[in-house]
């Protein structure tokens, strides 16, 4: 594994870098705008369960789940930090399902070097962010159905005015209802130990 200085080193070198970041990847106007008069975040309701896979998820990673109450503001050098963290975590982590690397259908887990799957992917970014500065509690995983209704997950960017995706099937940030995804449950935004019930986007969007 690569140190996290030097991602985070390329991540920012310079004004222009973040800039040109800044402007490859999709995001409505003004979405780290904290003084946005409407907020776009995904609606939370009920406490749920886990996914599967994920229910030892804070005993093995205490950090996965914390709340440190010490939010990073989200300006244009968060943006362009978090941009290069997807694109390197997807460039160097191989896909590989649960099932064979585990023989079994569902595991929680970091890459190993043989590579993880979607959640795997996510797990590893929130490191990288938490590592970069940003909290915990910013940095959520969700549990959705992608285009195509196939079970899919995600890491969550929340810059206090919008939830945007990291994806390990896309380079690029988007916002939650630019996905096309329909979110079915996330870690809770309150205290991240626990899952809410989300069922926003896609499908729902459309049946709504």
């Amino acid at each position: 594994m690569r140190r996290m200085k030097d991602i985070i080193t390329k991540a920012v070198p310079g004004t222009l870098l973040a800039l040109a970041i800044f402007a490859s990847f999709t995001l409505p106007a003004n979405a780290i705008d904290a003084r946005k008069a409407q907020r776009d975040l995904m609606p939370t309701k009920a406490v749920v369960s886990a996914p599967a896979g994920a229910s030892g998820l804070c005993a093995q990673y205490s950090w996965a789940c914390a709340r440190t109450g010490k939010l990073r503001p989200i300006d244009l050098s968060a943006i362009a930090t978090a941009q290069q963290i997807n694109s390197a975590a997807n460039r160097k982590v191989r896909p590989i399902s649960d099932q064979a690397q585990y023989a079994t259908a569902e595991r929680w887990s970091l890459p190993t070097g043989r590579g993880g799957d979607c959640e795997d992917y996510a797990l590893y970014k929130k490191m990288l962010l938490i590592q970069a500065g940003f909290a915990p509690e910013q940095l959520l995983i969700a549990a959705v159905l992608d285009r195509q209704n196939r079970s899919h997950a995600v890491l969550i960017l929340r810059t206090g005015t919008q939830d945007l995706v990291l994806d390990n099937l896309t380079g690029r940030i988007k916002s939650w209802r630019d996905t096309g995804y329909t979110f079915l449950r996330l870690q809770d935004p309150t205290q991240p130990n626990r899952w809410v019930s989300v069922f926003a986007g896609g499908i729902m969007a459309k049946i709504s």
